[in-house]
């Protein structure tokens, strides 16, 4: 049988591997006629029609629609700009199901409830710009009305989750939370509270940015102090005391006396706040950040010196 001859519909359903049914569905709705009738009424196919059989069969298995599949046929659309359109439809349908996928794996992980559920799912489905406009909101809110540190407030704004289009259980969990950590009103609280401490200190002089010396100092020198189970009490913790509090003093170009003792004692305690770690290492899961050590132990200890230093 050579490529001219023409094929009877179930000829051309054994070649196309449509059915025969969907052969006669595309006939009587003019997608694709048959070449001739034979005398006895039979619908015959050539190569062409065939071929254009072929090419719907394409077109539908990329979950285009009949209208769509008609106008491509009948050159009324651009079959560059169809599958573009397409394309960008298939980006979204796979990104739901991704996340549908991941919030099953959370559930299945967390036994979650339904409630959690249908929170997880909606928030995971959230888009970037959505997520985004989540973080700033909670920046406006918390910090908009002061003149805090603007270096500080520029790395909470610029510090977005960013959820990956195929999310694991653990960041799929840690963004859940997360978006209700910054909708908590007594967090946003706590927040506006270090705010208005910042824009205070601002006011009285305090220009010199997010002090990443002293943060590194404070890690060093007290981290080892934790680690070797040193406790914050003297005359052990005197030395490390000391030498802190120098820096600080240099730093802030004010005299090492009880006064600034006191003075980072407060800054301490307003900073203090598990909720403003939990934050930063929840962004980091989401977001797939190298693990970061927890602070907490070391500032805790920091101030626990302190206290019993003016005690």
């Amino acid at each position: 049988m050579d490529d001219d001859t023409l094929r009877t519909i179930g000829e051309v359903a054994a070649r196309t591997a449509l059915t025969v049914k969907t052969i006669r569905f595309y006939a009587d709705r003019d997608i694709v006629a048959p070449t001739v009738l034979s005398p006895a009424g039979h619908r015959l196919y050539d190569t062409a029609a065939i071929a254009r059989l072929e090419f719907v069969r394409t077109l539908r298995a990329l979950g285009m629609d009949l209208s769509t599949v008609r106008a491509v046929l009948d050159r009324e659309s651009a079959m560059s700009e169809v599958a573009a359109t397409h394309a960008d439809a298939l980006d979204v349908e796979i990104r739901t199901l991704r996340v549908r996928r991941a919030v099953l794996r959370a559930v299945a992980v967390r036994d979650s409830s339904q409630r959690e559920m249908d929170l997880m799912h909606r928030l995971a489905a959230l888009s970037a710009a959505e997520r985004h406009r989540l973080i700033e909101d909670f920046v406006d809110d918390t910090f908009g009305r002061y003149a805090a540190n603007p270096a500080m407030v520029e790395l909470v704004r610029a510090s977005v989750p960013d959820l990956p289009d195929d999310p694991t259980p653990d960041q799929l969990a840690a963004w859940m939370e997360l978006a209700e950590l910054v909708q908590d009103t007594d967090f946003r609280d706590a927040v506006r509270r270090m705010a208005d401490y910042q824009a205070r200190e601002r006011a009285a002089g305090d220009t010199t940015g997010l002090h990443h010396d002293l943060t590194e100092a404070v890690r060093t020198l007290v981290g080892g102090a934790v680690a070797a189970g040193m406790p914050p009490q003297p005359p052990a913790a005197t030395p490390i005391l000391d030498a802190l509090t120098a820096r600080y003093a240099t730093t802030f170009d004010r005299p090492d006396d009880n006064a600034l003792r006191r003075w980072i004692l407060e800054r301490l305690d307003v900073a203090d706040d598990p909720r403003v770690q939990r934050y930063w290492r929840l962004l980091g899961t989401v977001n797939a950040w190298p693990d970061q050590p927890d602070l907490a132990p070391i500032f805790t200890w920091f101030a626990q010196a302190l206290r019993a230093h003016m005690a």
